[in-house]
């Protein structure tokens, strides 16, 4: 007879909802045809007017390129990275205890397109954090494929949109029409020449809040006079629960957060049929509408410190537990929430080994172009997010931007609550690879 878990005050740490295609634990064929997820990056600028460079943007179409199917090597690099980098996020967060959400993804994009621009060391410091082993010609195969690959449905809604924003001063910058060409094939990135002044500001935000379905207003205060561009992506998710919750699905009840204080909540209760297990925490995975995407949560074990857990994670381990998950019954439990966060990567990308980058003298970006007013660097990369999970499914929205400058019933097998800190996750159900990865710490984060 299977050992049962008893309830506990749930500080799970909730596995960022993985992107993919149904696997076998999960669920069966889906009831709706897949369309390739929205890739919004083509657009004319949606309902805003932003005038497009004729000497730079001109007949800029995406050409044919070659694709890599997604393979070990693709799926190695992308976990190894975006464990990583939600553990260096984590970390930067961890003092002021507040709840962590990363996309992995957007930040990947962000950083592949600016990384067709780099060159020497720039490149292979870019390379080796981004890819492993992968040079960025590999990535941007390996991505391209990736991204056209991932559906979207009615029921399962996810878009994805790039562009590259520089200042329309002749004498400044000069940008590389190879550059632009190289993310408009990979990316379908569109580059956008404009005064960088306040109507900039509020077109650049207008975009982000419309590629984001609202979620994310704006990605930038104001625009600094040495600031030369801006590559930016945004993500947008919008999913149902394959099985909605019903008003007798859910209860009053109580989360504890991570200081040990009990706060209310409404727990969403279900019986799921797919359990993960990798020894220090348990979790299970809650399939969306059409099961081409997971919530996936993983809470540790008692005596089991949210902070510690995530700081052991590794791309390896967490690629096998989500790849070895069982088919078996686990009584579960979901808090409403929702919540925003916002980080500054430098300190965390720096860490995993991006630092000429953002060095000003040593930077090497003359793939991308060159400004009369000295080295173009990164000073920046900006990457904010939004979810919001309650009984019927799930929104979550995610934006970077990289700033570039110059000098200037049944048996229950398991009962999972997560009625305190977990790791969550949304993921893909082909791949297992997160888009989205963070942790609740607390219900009411504005306390």
């Amino acid at each position: 007879m299977k050992k049962k878990i008893t309830l506990k005050a749930l500080m799970c740490l909730m596995l960022a909802i993985i992107m993919t295609v149904c696997t076998a634990a999960c669920a069966k064929a889906p009831d709706t045809p897949a369309s390739p997820v929205s890739k919004t990056g083509s657009s004319d600028g949606g309902n805003y007017d932003i005038p497009l460079s004729e000497n730079l943007m001109s007949g800029f179409k995406a050409e044919a390129v070659a694709n890599k199917k997604a393979d070990g090597r693709f799926l190695t690099s992308q976990f190894n990275f975006g464990v990583e980098l939600f553990k260096e996020s984590t970390l930067e967060s961890k003092e002021s205890k507040k709840n962590i959400l990363i996309s992995p993804l957007s930040v990947m994009l962000a950083l592949a397109m600016t990384a067709n621009g780099a060159d020497g060391k720039t490149l292979r410091e870019m390379e080796n954090v981004l890819g492993g082993e992968l040079n960025i010609d590999e990535l941007n195969e390996y991505l391209h494929s990736y991204i056209e690959a991932l559906p979207s449905t009615d029921g399962s809604k996810f878009s994805i949109a790039d562009s590259i924003w520089f200042r329309d001063e002749e004498d400044r910058i000069s940008v590389n029409k190879s550059f632009l060409q190289t993310n408009a094939n990979y990316y379908d990135a569109q580059a956008y020449k404009l005064p960088f002044d306040d109507a900039a500001l509020e077109k650049i935000n207008s975009w982000v809040n419309e590629h984001t379905d609202g979620m994310i207003k704006k990605i930038i205060e104001r625009i600094d006079g040495s600031t030369v561009m801006y590559l930016i992506n945004a993500l947008a998710f919008d999913a149902e629960w394959q099985r909605i919750y019903t008003t007798d699905n859910i209860r009053k009840s109580e989360f504890t957060n991570i200081d040990g204080e009990k706060q209310d909540a409404e727990l969403m209760y279900s019986e799921e049929s797919v359990y993960l297990n990798d020894g220090n925490a348990q979790g299970f995975m809650r399939p969306y509408k059409d099961n081409h995407y997971s919530f996936a949560a993983l809470l540790p074990n008692e005596g089991v410190d949210l902070y510690d857990y995530i700081a052991s994670l590794t791309g390896e381990g967490l690629q096998n537990t989500l790849k070895t998950a069982k088919p078996e019954q686990v009584q579960a439990a979901i808090p409403k929430f929702t919540y925003d966060y916002s980080i500054f990567m430098n300190s965390a990308l720096s860490k995993l080994g991006i630092n000429e980058a953002f060095n000003e003298n040593a930077a090497d970006f003359s793939k991308l172009g060159k400004s009369e007013n000295g080295n173009i660097y990164i000073s920046d990369v900006i990457h904010k997010t939004f979810i919001a999970v309650d009984e019927k499914g799930t929104k979550a929205g995610a934006v970077t931007a990289v700033i570039v400058k110059d000098n200037a019933i049944a048996i229950i097998d398991h009962m999972i609550y997560l009625n305190r800190p977990f790791v969550y996750m949304i993921i893909d159900n082909e791949t297992k690879l997160p888009a989205f990865i963070g942790a609740v710490t607390n219900l009411n984060p504005t306390e």
